[in-house]
């Protein structure tokens, strides 16, 4: 029922997501232009807002948990397991107190509207993954930034989406840069569920009716730990909401 709902649903939604970019793609460069960065956050914030409820054309419900007190005096490092790129805006928008960046495919910064535009401006770390040294240069470029302005980053430590919803190892290379950089920076593992529920059959038809789940679990003090043992702790909080 799931699949053949999506065939008359995938359409709707795809049509108001892709309405959306559109829409606040001229918006964000005129916030950026004339009003500067906190103009344009606050562009891409109520964009994100509005892709994250696009959900809603699908019938999937939305549920964001966050049960502790972050700091916004220190940069934070979420550590997020990846289901699917429906992921993302859900972070953006309920992370936007804590200024939350992104580390991206140096590809995505074309050809995309208001995705593009945004990893351009939005000050994350744009990397090329053919390119080692040009990968490790923008991400210690983005510590320095989150340790100058107390920004926080999203990494996505698997490497890749899990398109089965389990949960892959983590790779510690990017939370040991940006902790180099940034030695103050809180870690705070973030699980996520179901959302690769919905592209389980490609990009169409979508899936509808999914409970999509971010859960922010217990803060990590890097203290006198490796990275990664620390790396290790985030993977073990996530893998046991998930229940893996």
């Amino acid at each position: 029922m799931s699949k053949l709902l999506g065939y008359f649903l995938s359409p709707i939604f795809y049509f108001v997501f892709g309405l959306m970019l559109c829409i606040f793609h001229p918006i964000q460069w005129v916030c950026h232009k004339f009003f500067g960065y906190k103009a344009h956050k606050t562009s891409v914030d109520i964009l994100n807002f509005f892709l994250t409820y696009s959900q809603l054309f699908l019938l999937n419900s939305i549920a964001f948990k966050n049960e502790h007190r972050l700091p916004t005096n220190r940069p934070i490092i979420f550590a997020a397991n990846h289901q699917s790129m429906y992921d993302i805006p859900t972070l953006i928008w309920f992370l936007r107190k804590y200024s939350a960046k992104f580390i991206s495919k140096i590809e995505l910064t074309k050809g995309i509207p208001s995705i593009s535009i945004n990893l351009r401006l939005g000050g994350g770390a744009n990397i090329n993954r053919k390119d080692n040294k040009q990968a490790i240069s923008e991400i210690i470029k983005l510590g320095r930034r989150m340790k100058e302005n107390n920004w926080s980053t999203v990494i996505f430590p698997e490497g890749t989406r899990a398109k089965d919803g389990q949960l892959k190892q983590f790779n510690f290379g990017g939370i040991a840069t940006i902790l180099k950089v940034a030695p103050n920076a809180l870690v705070v593992p973030i699980a996520i569920e179901n959302s690769w529920k919905i592209v389980r059959f490609g990009t169409f038809p979508l899936t509808v009716g999914n409970a999509l789940k971010w859960t922010v679990l217990a803060p990590i003090e890097p203290g006198d730990r490796t990275a990664n043992e620390i790396t290790l702790a985030a993977e073990t909080a996530i893998r046991q909401k998930l229940g893996q």
